[in-house]
C-alpha cells in the first residue's frame, strides 16, 4: 500500500524543533526575571502561564481524544517530575550558574529521555539515531568545555540543572502515554497540578512575593516556553516517538546559550560555534532519517485524532469528515511497507 501523506519524520522533527526553540529561549529569560524570587514561586508562575495558554489550546472532543480517569496517575507523576521537580531545580540552579552554562547542561535531557524510551517502550534506536544523539551530546560537551575555560561553571548550580534534566526525562517518557490525548487538556492538567503544589510550598520556604511586572513577564514566558512548547512536544511525540523527539529537542540548549549571549552575558567563541554546529548536525541527521521496511499491524481498537490520508485509517464515515477528527475506531490486521517512526501505530519490534 502506498500513500502520499507528509513524512512523519519531517513533520515530527519540525514540531520537536519548534518546541526546542520556544523552551530554549525561555531559559535565559527565566534567569533574568527570576532574580530575587524563590524557585517554587518562579516554577509556579511559569506553569501558571502554561495553564493560561492551555485554556486556548483545547479542542472539541470531535477533534481530539479526551483525557480518561485511567490517566490520572500518569498525570500526577508528570506534574511531580515535570511541573515541580524539574522547574524548581532549574530555577534554583539558574541563580547559581551562568545562563549559557545552564542552557547547555539541558542537553542531558535528551539522553535520559532516549534511554527511558528505549527501556520502557522498546523504541528502536538505529545507527542514524545513535549518531544523531552522539552529535548532539558531543556538541553539548564542547559547549560545556567552552564555559569551563571561561571559569563560569559553578558545579552546584549545574548539578541542580542536571537534576532538572533527569526529572524532565522521566516526564517526557511518561507523557508518551498521553500523546494521543488532547494536548491542551494534558498541558492544562499538568499545569494546574504543578501550580497548586509549588504555590503551596512557596510560603513554607518564606519566598518573597513577585512584583506585578515580574509576575506578568514570567507568566508570559511560561505560556510560550512551557505551555505552547509542551503542546508542540506532545504533537511531535505522537508522530515521531519519545526518543527521537527528545533528541531533536536537545537543540534547545544551544538556542538558550545563544539567547543568553545575546542578552549580554559575554561574546561568543570558536568552541561555541563548533558545539552549535555539532548539535545542528544532530538535528539534520534526525530530519533526514528514513526507516522503511515491511511490517505488520496487529488488530487494535483505540481513540485518537487522525485523518484518512495516512494509509492506516481506511474506515468509512457518512459523511466523511474533513481534516483531523477523533473517535474510537478499529484497526484490522495489516501488512505493508512505507517510511515510519515509532509513533502510536509503529511500536513493533525489530
Amino acid at each position: 500500500m502506498t500513500h502520499r501523506s507528509p513524512s512523519p519524520v519531517l513533520r515530527g522533527g519540525l514540531l520537536a524543533l519548534l518546541a526546542a526553540v520556544l523552551f530554549g529561549l525561555s531559559t535565559p529569560f527565566v534567569q533574568l526575571w527570576g532574580r530575587g524570587l524563590g524557585p517554587f514561586t518562579t516554577a509556579g508562575l511559569l506553569y501558571g502561564g502554561a495553564g493560561l495558554a492551555a485554556l486556548l489550546m483545547r479542542r472539541p472532543k470531535e477533534r481530539e481524544a479526551q483525557l480518561q480517569r485511567s490517566d490520572v496517575a500518569r498525570l500526577l507523576a508528570m506534574a511531580l517530575f515535570g511541573a515541580v521537580i524539574g522547574p524548581v531545580a532549574l530555577a534554583w540552579g539558574l541563580q547559581r550558574t551562568s545562563g549559557a552554562s545552564a542552557s547547555l547542561m539541558l542537553t542531558l535531557e535528551a539522553l535520559f529521555t532516549a534511554l527511558l524510551a528505549w527501556r520502557l517502550y522498546g523504541e528502536t534506536i538505529d545507527r542514524r539515531v545513535v549518531l544523531a544523539m552522539g552529535s548532539l551530546l558531543a556538541g553539548g560537551v564542547v559547549l560545556a568545555l567552552e564555559q569551563g575555560l571561561y571559569g563560569q561553571v559553578q558545579l552546584l548550580g549545574l548539578a541542580a540543572v542536571m537534576a532538572a534534566t533527569a526529572a524532565w526525562g522521566v516526564d517526557n517518557t511518561l507523557s508518551r502515554g498521553v500523546a494521543d490525548r488532547d494536548p491542551g487538556q494534558v498541558v492544562l492538567a499538568k499545569s494546574v497540578l504543578g501550580v497548586v503544589a509549588t504555590f503551596l510550598l512557596a510560603p513554607w520556604f518564606d519566598e518573597p512575593m513577585p512584583g506585578l511586572v515580574t509576575a506578568g513577564v514570567l507568566l508570559a514566558i511560561g505560556a510560550s516556553g512551557y505551555g505552547l512548547s509542551l503542546r508542540f512536544y506532545l504533537l511531535a511525540q505522537r508522530t515521531f516517538g519519545a526518543a527521537r523527539t527528545g533528541s531533536v529537542f536537545a537543540f534547545a540548549p544551544f538556542i538558550g546559550a545563544v539567547g543568553a549571549l545575546s542578552l549580554g552575558e559575554r561574546a561568543g567563541s570558536v568552541l561555541l560555534v563548533l558545539g552549535g554546529a555539532l548539535m545542528l548536525a544532530g538535528v539534520v541527521l534526525h530530519l533526514a532519517e528514513s526507516h522503511n521496511h515491511q511490517h505488520v499491524h496487529e488488530p487494535v481498537e483505540h481513540e485518537h485524532a487522525h485523518t484518512h490520508d495516512d494509509g492506516h485509517h481506511d474506515h468509512g464515515h457518512d459523511p466523511m469528515p474533513r481534516g483531523a477528527h477523533s473517535h474510537r475506531h478499529i484497526h484490522t490486521s495489516l501488512v505493508h511497507k512505507h517510511p515510519h517512526v515509532p509513533d502510536l501505530h509503529h511500536g513493533h519490534k525489530h
